[in-house]
């Protein structure tokens, strides 16, 4: 074998070695846990946080690469590099935040930590895919493992609902994906994305044919990334679920989601831009606006953090409508502060509920300033942050972003997103003035009593500030791995319009 076919080779296997690690540990903790007691469940927790991190190894060893490996349906640059660290950090927390929860709700904790890990799986099997297939398979993966963690509270009637409903629209939404799927080879003759680029380039004869395609896949995204109308199951599904599951969800299925979302439709798909552009502003507007509308109603933490997970998703998909290379970059830093912030918001949840019983209503925080001053502290940052509040990393990202689709002249949109924004600091600042200004609420265990839970929170915290105060080697990773996405397309044209 000649020394550049060894190279070649080697390269494919460092491409799916943290997929590698990440399935057999996912095995690892399945085998054991079925032996394993609850009180080894910690055990088993702790495993998996340490696999996930050895997992974060070799998706460093790939920076400074961008190529094509299996066929050309794997990207190993470092736009995947960006989202499968993100998604490996944010399968640790949840580890992080479920440790001493899964013990206190009488979980299974072998079954529970292999879902999240299997989860993890299929998220990174989405950012890293240059295939539509092998973005449904890693789709599929995720969405099977995190059907599972909705319901996982089996006691409850709310959490085997949460899952029942989350499956069969989600199955749903799968048959509109894989049909697009198979009308746009039908149309192009090719499932691999940078094919699909080069023949949209080139010009097709059944372009009616791809747009139907294009726009069932659009509909599978928007299911999965929680837009409206495509929303419904998104407040029943976080209430339902296990609270660290409900956070896992918030970001790691959105993390997944526009990760496969801006390869496919802002790298590949920008021929036709014009047309599903358009779509996506109408798509926008109504997401947030709804998203921040119900919010303004809602007595439950977790579902008012449901449908403000629904308007972030509207303010990303401002980005995928201004389709331009600064709004890619835009989504990609956007993503990173909304998931620190959104998971140490879940974890300040988790921190409420005691001895197995939740405590999520925002009559529940009444007095929370007075008796733990340092979570009401963390919980006020974190809630600022998705406020918009200068100087965290909410307000850096909304502001990137705005400014992107702003230059690409979609006013009104802004506009919406300005109003929507100033909408969703009343129901913010409605949780801080329960928090600091009235009275009631229930006891909360101290957090140095739960180590795991307080590095979870600290690391939230620190992250959100420190994106936020020093943006610039964030917004310079974010284009690093955009431009390195954009280098595995052939010669030409950026994918992305820039209008």
């Amino acid at each position: 074998m000649s020394p550049g076919v060894l190279a070649a080779v080697q390269f494919s296997w460092l491409a799916v070695l943290p997929l590698g690690i990440v399935a057999l540990a996912a095995v690892a903790v399945l085998l054991a846990g079925a032996r394993a007691g609850q009180d080894q469940g910690e055990a088993l927790g702790w495993f998996s946080a340490a696999a996930l991190a050895a997992a974060a190894l070799p998706v460093l060893a790939s920076l400074g690469r961008s190529r094509l490996a299996f066929d050309g349906t794997v990207a190993v640059d470092a736009y995947s590099v960006y989202f499968e660290l993100v998604i490996l950090f944010a399968s640790a927390m949840t580890v992080l935040i479920s440790l001493r929860y899964v013990a206190e709700m009488g979980l299974a904790p072998g079954e529970y930590y292999a879902l999240v890990l299997f989860a993890a799986l299929g998220m990174m099997l989405m950012a890293a895919a240059d295939d539509l297939i092998l973005i449904f398979l890693g789709l599929e993966t995720m969405s099977l493992a995190v059907y599972a963690l909705a319901g996982f509270a089996r006691r409850q009637a709310r959490s085997a609902e949460a899952a029942l409903k989350y499956f069969l629209l989600g199955a749903f939404s799968t048959g509109f994906l894989l049909y697009g799927i198979a009308l746009i080879y039908g149309a192009a003759g090719t499932l691999k994305l940078e094919p699909l680029r080069a023949a949209l380039a080139a010009g097709t004869d059944h372009r009616t044919l791809l747009l139907c395609g294009v726009g069932l896949v659009l509909i599978g995204f928007a299911f999965k990334v929680a837009a409206v109308p495509f929303h419904m199951w998104t407040p029943d599904a976080y209430e339902g679920a296990p609270t660290p599951i409900a956070g896992f969800m918030a970001v790691g299925v959105k993390l997944a989601s526009f990760a496969a979302f801006l390869r496919v439709f802002g790298l590949h798909l920008g021929a036709l831009a014009p047309t599903w552009t358009a779509v996506v502003w109408v798509v926008a507007a109504l997401t947030m606006t709804a998203g921040n509308l119900i919010a303004l109603a809602q007595q439950s933490l977790k579902r008012m953090l449901a449908y403000s997970a629904i308007a972030h998703a509207g303010y990303l998909l401002v980005g995928m409508a201004a389709g331009s290379n600064e709004a890619a970059g835009a989504i990609l830093y956007y993503l990173l502060g909304y998931a620190f912030t959104n998971l140490g918001a879940f974890a300040v949840v988790v921190a409420l509920e005691r001895r197995g019983v939740e405590h999520e209503s925002i009559a529940d925080l009444r007095g929370l300033g007075a008796r733990a001053p340092g979570l009401s502290a963390a919980l006020a940052l974190l809630l600022l942050s998705l406020t918009g509040m200068p100087p965290l990393a909410g307000f850096v990202g909304k502001l990137y972003l705005f400014k992107a689709a702003l230059d690409s002249g979609l006013v009104w949109l802004v506009v919406i997103a300005v109003l929507n924004s100033v909408v969703s600091a009343y129901y913010y600042l409605r949780v801080l003035v329960a928090v600091y200004m009235q009275e009631g609420g229930v006891a909360v265990a101290p957090l140095a009593a739960r180590p795991a839970l307080l590095v979870a929170v600290g690391a939230a915290v620190l992250g959100t500030v420190l994106i936020g105060v020093f943006p610039a080697p964030y917004v310079a990773a974010a284009g690093a791995a955009l431009r390195s996405a954009l280098s595995l397309s052939s010669p030409g044209p950026l994918a992305l319009i820039a209008r």
